[in-house]
């Protein structure tokens, strides 16, 4: 499959290129889960934004506990987000370096060799929130590798809500809208 070099798209028109339509089925929680987000899509289309469909989506799956897995250089937008849920939600928030292991115990890079530099702790964060009950979990910025170790190791289903991009702003589309950066960085000229 290279459905990204597609040019026809017929799957939009019904046809199924892939042949596997008959092996899928959604039922249970994927059912009521692609009910939901059908109908914020259809109801609120270019309307809402990724933080209130969270909001809506979580409201009509009936979850009443989020956590928020969150890295620590975005602990003020953790906050915010933090003071937006509850006012609908039981929210529980655990930062990346939860429990302070040196990134020595694991012989991993440091980005401050002179000083304690404690590694982010994926697995850590899911353990305690998973001890909460969360019923949805929500990434603000965890670095790549510690985003996938997270959703791995989640109890509760997990969404991202900001993606951790330095250079842009946490915008990593941006990165594939600029020709300046794509003719640049990746030689990519059409």
């Amino acid at each position: 499959m290279k459905c990204a070099y597609c040019d026809d798209k017929m799957c939009r028109e019904g046809k199924d290129c892939a042949g596997i339509t008959d092996d899928i089925s959604y039922e249970g929680n994927e059912l009521e889960s692609m009910k939901i987000s059908a109908a914020i899509e259809a109801r609120y289309y270019m309307q809402k934004t990724r933080l209130e469909e969270i909001i809506l989506y979580a409201q009509e799956m009936g979850y009443k506990k989020l956590g928020l897995a969150f890295c620590v250089g975005m602990e003020k937008e953790a906050e915010i987000i933090e003071k937006i849920l509850e006012k609908h939600f039981d929210v529980f928030s655990v930062c990346c370096k939860v429990s302070a292991i040196s990134k020595e115990e694991y012989e991993l890079e440091k980005l401050y060799p002179e000083s304690f530099d404690p590694t982010c702790n994926p697995i850590g964060q899911a353990m305690i929130l998973e001890k909460k009950a969360t019923e949805l979990n929500i990434i603000i910025g965890l670095c790549i590798g510690h985003d996938i170790v997270f959703t791995q190791h989640s109890a509760a289903p997990v969404t991202t809500f900001i993606v951790k991009d330095r250079v842009l702003a946490h915008n990593p589309a941006g990165a594939i809208y600029s020709g300046y950066y794509l003719k640049k960085v990746f030689g990519i000229t059409d």
